[in-house]
């Protein structure tokens, strides 16, 4: 259900849950939403929540301690955290609700675990809520033929809200940008001030490999270790001999250990038959170099400091795709995404996009101040 603000996708979600409940179509469910906070206040005590929608003859007990409400017929609703996938290890349901999946912050992983977890019954289902925003796991839901979309609007609720919102909130956002996306529910693909737009990559993308010139795999490390660390940027680019800038490909990812990350840069600087690693070394310093020599001495490696702001690193790296010199081989998703959504103000509010890191490290390594080697690479 992709809605607006205010269409009533809360009450919408608690109805189906409890119809589920009543009728025994469903006898265990997972309540998952942004936070576990979010879940107690919103899907089950909010005024649109489950103990609101349910008839004084068929409620269910809620039991906060336990994360749990059980109705008279012993279905039984647990709640979880989008923070905390692991919870959803292990527990088995035939239903799901998630609640504001664009709103989770490591949807990846809960909705895996979640979906691990959906093999009881005959038939287990999800239904997810959530005013939509661009994100990889959305996109692929509503692209999956197994999925029933439902679309709706605040202006199809309108009647039910206060007078006072549709006066000020909807009239102030009523056609803009930040309208269509949350009061019209629209998927906007490209973000206002973003350094790249999704047609621009597209438009030079790359099916076949051409012979290089030059390979390089560049690292961007995270700041800690652990499920909630930064991820760990990885990436692997080329140029040809005419000059044209090829991403090869993206091996980031999160929670990787100093040495699960240094070697896979290095193995993948061996599979690619690379130059160099590039490394920035802000955070580590000379811990960086001697991570990845641990694994092996032997490589070519170079560490970068960066001594300007991210946007001004990117910038001149953005004119390059820009001028159609720099090509994807192939759909790179997470780190297509973190471009696309690239600004000053992005990173003005702390985010860490350390696959695009990762990614202008290697293309200023290879295309701004320092000449391709000779030698001719195919693979």
């Amino acid at each position: 259900m992709l809605a607006g603000r205010g269409f009533g996708k809360t009450r919408a979600g608690a109805e189906w849950v409890r119809g589920l409940a009543e009728s025994g179509g469903a006898k265990r469910i997972a309540l998952i939403a942004p936070t576990l906070h979010d879940a107690r206040a919103v899907m089950v005590e909010g005024d649109s929540g489950l103990l609101a929608v349910s008839p004084p003859w068929f409620k269910p007990v809620y039991e906060p301690s336990k994360r749990t409400l059980t109705w008279p017929n012993g279905a039984v609703a647990t709640l979880f955290g989008a923070e905390e996938p692991e919870r959803l290890r292990g527990p088995q349901h035939d239903a799901a609700w998630c609640d504001e999946l664009c709103a989770w912050k490591q949807a990846e992983t809960t909705f895996d675990m979640m979906l691990f977890g959906l093999r009881l019954g005959h038939a287990p289902k999800a239904l997810i809520t959530t005013t939509p925003k661009p994100i990889p796991i959305l996109k692929r839901l509503v692209t999956n033929p197994k999925t029933r979309i439902t679309k709706g609007t605040t202006f199809d609720n309108l009647k039910n809200l206060a007078p006072g919102f549709a006066r000020d909130i909807v009239a102030r956002y009523r056609g803009t940008r930040l309208g269509r996306q949350e009061l019209n529910a629209e998927i906007l693909e490209d973000t206002p001030g973003a350094l790249w737009t999704r047609s621009l990559i597209k438009m030079n993308r790359l099916h076949q490999l051409p012979d290089f010139a030059r390979i390089v795999v560049a690292v961007d490390p995270p700041a800690s270790i652990g499920e909630k660390a930064d991820e760990c940027g990885i990436v692997a680019a080329g140029i040809t001999h005419e000059g044209q800038g090829i991403i090869v490909k993206d091996a980031s990812e999160r929670g990787l250990s100093p040495h699960s990350w240094a070697s896979r840069a290095v193995d993948l600087y061996h599979q690619l038959q690379a130059d160099r690693i590039v490394a920035e070394v802000n955070m580590g310093g000379a811990m960086v170099e001697a991570i990845i020599r641990e694994v092996d001495a032997s490589v070519a490696y170079r560490g970068v400091h960066a001594t300007r702001a991210k946007i001004a690193r990117a910038e001149p790296v953005a004119a390059l795709y820009e001028q159609g010199r720099v090509s994807h081989w192939g759909a790179f998703e997470a780190l297509e995404d973190q471009m696309c959504n690239f600004t000053g103000a992005q990173t003005a509010a702390g985010a860490s996009p350390d696959r695009l890191d990762a990614a202008v490290w290697a293309l200023t390594e290879l295309m701004l101040g320092r000449k391709p080697l000779p030698n001719l690479r195919t693979f």
